[in-house]
């Protein structure tokens, strides 16, 4: 972050991974740099009130795939646990996922809850026309408390073989612009996915990409979409 002008980011905990001690240890050592956005076990019962503890040790999130479900009575247990203590769902899937109609029932139940989609609603390598299941997902923007992250490039477009120090991606596929027309950019935000983007294009062209990517370059939408949207959605400082 310091070595490409990154100021504040929030730490987003890795799938599986319940312990979140490190990230608030990380938070602790960087005063006002970090948000954290935790992970809690669903098929434990007590779900909702290890979620609340977490909260009190200043959790700015949870994250949750799209159709994770409690066990117990209630399926939304842990999505009416976030909405009840204010704190966003930041929501990894695959694009079939967000397509279906799981994310959307949630939202319909709580319609307070603020959900974050992930790495552009998992659409990936590989994207082509008709972009049907993309633009399904997309209708989520249909709910003002939907959010979608941006990737860099190297999420939707093929890693060069070498990577030179100016180097372009080919055939990108235009859903960067299918996602400002759906969401706005306000409704916008980057995630690096670091460290897992070191393996495509690294974290700077990751950064430089979006930066520099023509649907970000009218008026104050850069601005939101790389820091301003994140900053309102989980408090960073």
């Amino acid at each position: 972050m310091g070595s490409n002008g990154v100021d504040r980011a929030v730490l987003i905990q890795h799938r599986g991974v319940y312990d979140n001690s490190y990230l608030f240890e990380c938070a602790a050592h960087h005063p006002g740099r970090f948000a954290v956005v935790v992970i809690v076990d669903t098929s434990r019962a007590d779900a909702p009130s290890v979620l609340e503890d977490w909260a009190g040790r200043g959790a700015a999130g949870v994250r949750l795939p799209p159709t994770e479900r409690s066990t117990g009575g209630d399926p939304l247990a842990v999505w009416r646990k976030a909405a009840e203590l204010g704190l966003p769902v930041s929501c990894q899937g695959e694009v079939g996922e967000f397509a279906s109609d799981d994310l959307e029932s949630v939202m319909a139940e709580l319609p307070e809850l603020t959900v974050v989609v992930e790495h552009l609603a998992g659409v990936g390598l590989g994207a082509g026309p008709p972009y049907t299941a993309f633009r399904k997902a997309l209708k989520l923007a249909r709910f003002p408390n939907v959010y979608i992250k941006v990737p860099g490039l190297g999420e939707i477009s093929a890693r060069p073989p070498v990577l030179g120090r100016r180097f372009g991606f080919e055939n990108t596929p235009p859903v960067f612009e299918m996602a400002l027309e759906a969401f706005g950019a306000r409704r916008m935000m980057w995630g690096s996915d670091y460290p897992p983007v070191s393996m495509r294009e690294g974290y700077r062209n990751a950064l430089g990409g979006v930066l520099e990517h023509p649907a970000f370059q009218s008026g104050d939408d850069r601005e939101w979409v790389m820091g301003k949207t994140a900053q309102g959605v989980f408090g960073t400082a």
